[in-house]
């Protein structure tokens, strides 16, 4: 239950994006304690389906299958800033600063709290174009590849969202997005728009 009373479920868009909340096991017993549904939605239309997105379908968040303490998010900003990053700590598991030059903007970003990780292909366009009928390591996988994930400012991505080609390209480089986005897809045989 978000902190306006308002009761979401794991496949609902704002689920992840609720930072103030009070866990339920269900969503029946959050609405016994006085929660309220979306406006909008009815009891009916939160009853997820098999086939029904949600991120945990690709695993909990960001992998760390090497087991070196640095995720995915963490490895994918190593990998492409332009300039020595800085750690946290003495070991080494979480970025504090480094020089990213966003490929959907061109801005130059110091500070990786400001960025997200975006998979070029997004994770609910692929579950609804194939990646539903995926084992589960395989979207896990598919998650976390870092040829799938690129540092780019928070805003950028958010306006994305899980728009397809034909929905949504960045306001520079276009070409070379269409290019790894279909890239990507083709890797793991998803169609290209």
């Amino acid at each position: 239950m978000s902190s306006s009373g308002t009761c979401h479920t794991s496949a609902s868009r704002y689920y992840e994006r609720t930072r103030n909340f009070t866990p339920f096991q269900s969503l029946e017993a959050c609405l016994a304690a006085g929660g309220k549904l979306p406006a909008g939605q009815s009891l009916s239309a939160t009853k997820p389906s098999s086939t029904a997105y949600s991120r945990g379908q690709f695993g909990s968040g960001w992998d760390d299958a090497d087991g070196d303490c640095q995720d995915s998010r963490q490895e994918a900003l190593i990998a492409q800033s332009t300039a020595p990053v800085r750690f946290k700590d003495n070991n080494h598991c979480r970025v504090l600063s480094g020089r990213w030059i966003s490929p959907y903007s061109g801005q130059v970003i110091h500070d990786p709290s400001a960025m997200d990780i975006d998979h070029v292909v997004p994770l609910k366009w692929a579950w609804e174009h194939g990646a539903s009928s995926w084992p589960k390591e395989k979207r896990v996988r598919f998650a976390n590849d870092p040829r799938n994930l690129v540092s780019v400012e928070a805003s950028l991505n958010r306006q994305k969202g899980a728009k397809g080609l034909d929905e949504w390209l960045p306001p520079a480089n276009q070409q070379q997005y269409i290019a790894r986005f279909k890239a990507v897809a083709k890797m793991y045989g998803l169609p290209d728009r």
